[in-house]
């Protein structure tokens, strides 16, 4: 009994948690369908981070696709939709920021640690070979003398039973 009521809860939370909201919105044409589509698509959502408004049923995605809706209804460009909504929410917005000097680092700060990496690796590396080619550098005259000795004692007392 005790896990029937756990599989209906659950069954239960899946259920509300798969509820999605269906826009409904009435447009003139085919072609202000597509405007609305191609710009829910391309908006990110400012709540969920990866996920388009289209997508998305955070509450403010849900308002971001109002908003668009009525731009596109009132004859607004996407330039002018897409500029309005940079104003409010930010450069993040947008899948694909322009590059501009405020976004410099978020386009080419990938590729400079990368860069950072393979320069990091190659001094590891060319530090590592100039170790193995000359090994005794570490020993002084006299420390390699002591040594050498010292293996030599060993080597006589290994061949005496």
């Amino acid at each position: 009994m005790k896990r029937l009521l756990i599989a209906t809860g659950l069954a239960l939370g899946l259920l509300a948690s798969a509820h999605a909201a269906i826009d409904t919105y009435e447009f003139a044409n085919d072609a202000e369908r597509e405007r609305y589509r191609t710009l829910v698509e391309e908006l990110r959502c400012p709540k969920c981070q990866n996920q388009n408004i289209a997508d998305s049923n955070a509450p403010i995605a849900m308002d971001l696709r109002n908003e668009v809706y009525q731009m596109v209804e009132a004859g607004k460009s996407d330039a002018q939709i897409i500029d309005f909504l940079v104003a409010r929410y930010g450069d993040f917005v947008l899948y694909n920021p322009p590059v501009t000097s405020r976004t410099l680092l978020l386009w080419y700060g990938p590729a400079g640690l990368l860069l950072i990496g393979f320069g990091v690796l190659g001094v590891i590396v060319l530090r590592r070979r100039g170790q193995q080619a000359r090994p005794d550098v570490g020993l002084s005259l006299d420390e390699q003398q002591r040594l050498a000795a010292l293996l030599e004692q060993a080597s006589q007392d290994k061949k005496t039973p």
